[in-house]
């Protein structure tokens, strides 16, 4: 029921922000609005004010503003009133106010979320410079080394460990080319990420981990850490001789290794300290008395502030966003990465349940996504109306009913194919139905 109404609140008020760009702007230039419905039929719930009604769907999975005089096949009058009686300029501020008000709601619900203070991985801003390379993973199959500064993957700068990682996050079993920076020297190197093993989504991954380590932040007067030397702000640098690069790596450590004596390798001041620890047993696990984290940064913008990083962080997807659709159009990406309603309502329901800040979190990343869709210059899509507008300015002629029909005809047909790929992949990730196919 969470994932419904999670759901529901995300996708309403997504679409009804983008409407309302379009009912606004289509009042500011004179156009005669017939219906605002939010929701596909059946109305559960209908009124008429003016020469406008308002109804709300049953089904929240889109909507729309209907104009006078809106499509060439509407009975028109010649009115000033009319849609198509409007200049193109003023019909090309009605269709891109839909997706303007998207990006618009991204940049401002970021801005919210930020806006509360977060804490952030300490390296995940930092260059990808590999601390540690996993064994038998596909970058030390490759020759990858520790000290490698990873400079492009596919031919795309990255200059942070976030973007490398969605750089390789996006790529799973396809050979990409990785730049790297060895000593001065620039090398490159063939490598195939395989997917993560944990997650439903398919996320690919080399193997390449980041020069940081957990931080123990406090120790239990007369615990075990606390008698066998263990020191708040001590760095975990290594647990039996094996690297511990996040905290939940030494818990897990901890919990499977009860009244066993385990080496640590710590930082203290600059230095490096050898201990030996002996978890007591709780259950069936080991307890060690210590509360470990990872290293991270703490933000706390103003309201300006936040404002300008969400612009930032919104410019940035953007790009990464146009990438990646490029990357799908030369099939650098499989269809598989992309998500649809199914998985959508999942990660609503999840993200309801963390709380109102990660809610928003999501709604500002799918608001983005909507808002730059809607742009792709695909028939149909308020992007393909702008098109073929473009088009006709160009040609210096209107074209013809039929042309615009096959034009529509296209994107309705690219559309159910995008449609039906990325349901297909949203039932293929749970995990009864995937069972199902048994051509997988």
């Amino acid at each position: 029921m969470i994932t419904f109404l999670a759901f529901a609140f995300v996708l309403g008020v997504l679409v009804f922000v983008h409407e309302l760009g379009h009912f606004l702007a289509a009042k500011r230039v004179g156009i005669k609005i017939l219906k605002f419905q939010l929701g596909f039929n059946p109305t559960v719930l209908s009124f008429k004010r003016g020469d406008t009604e308002y109804s709300i769907g049953a089904l929240p999975l889109g909507g729309y503003v209907k104009m006078a005089g809106e499509s060439p096949d509407d009975a028109r009058a010649g009115k000033p009133d009319e849609f198509l009686s409007k200049s193109k300029w003023e019909r090309f501020q009605v269709l891109v106010m839909g997706p303007v008000m998207n990006l618009a709601l991204a940049v401002l619900l970021l801005a919210v979320v930020l806006y509360q203070g977060a804490e952030m991985p300490a390296y995940q801003d930092s260059p990808p410079v590999v601390g540690f390379v996993e064994t038998g993973s596909p970058a030390e199959r490759v020759g990858i080394e520790p000290g490698d500064r990873i400079v492009a993957v596919a031919g795309r700068q990255v200059d942070t460990w976030s973007s490398f990682a969605i750089s390789i996050g996006t790529r799973p079993n396809r050979e990409i080319e990785l730049t790297l920076l060895r000593a001065g020297q620039e090398i490159s190197r063939m490598v195939t990420p395989v997917p993560v093993t944990d997650s439903r989504f398919e996320i690919g991954e080399i193997g390449v981990l980041p020069d940081t380590h957990p931080i123990i932040r406090s120790v239990n007067p007369g615990d075990p850490a606390d008698r066998d030397g263990v020191k708040a702000g001590d760095l975990i640098l290594a647990a039996d001789g094996d690297p511990v690069i996040f905290q939940y790596q030494f818990r897990d450590i901890i919990a499977e290794h009860p009244e066993e004596a385990i080496a640590l390798t710590v930082g203290r001041n600059g230095e490096t300290v050898e201990l030996v620890v002996t978890p007591d047993r709780r259950g069936e696990i080991g307890y060690l008395g210590v509360v470990p984290a990872d290293q991270s940064v703490s933000i706390k913008p103003g309201l300006v502030q936040a404002l300008r990083m969400s612009v930032d962080q919104n410019v940035q997807m953007s790009l990464l966003i146009i990438h990646t659709i490029w990357d799908l159009v030369r099939r650098e990406i499989p269809p598989s990465q992309l998500m649809g309603p199914v998985a959508i309502a999942q990660l609503s329901g999840e993200s309801a349940q963390l709380g109102w800040i990660a809610l928003f979190s999501l709604m500002a990343n799918i608001s983005l996504n909507l808002g730059l869709l809607n742009l792709l210059p695909i028939p149909i899509l308020d992007g393909g109306h702008i098109t073929i507008m473009a088009l006709e300015g160009v040609a210096r002629r209107d074209f013809s009913i039929r042309v615009k029909e096959k034009m529509l005809l296209a994107g309705f047909v690219v559309l159910m194919m995008l449609m039906v790929t990325v349901i297909y992949n949203d039932l293929a990730r749970i995990n009864w139905i995937e069972q199902l196919m048994i051509w997988r």
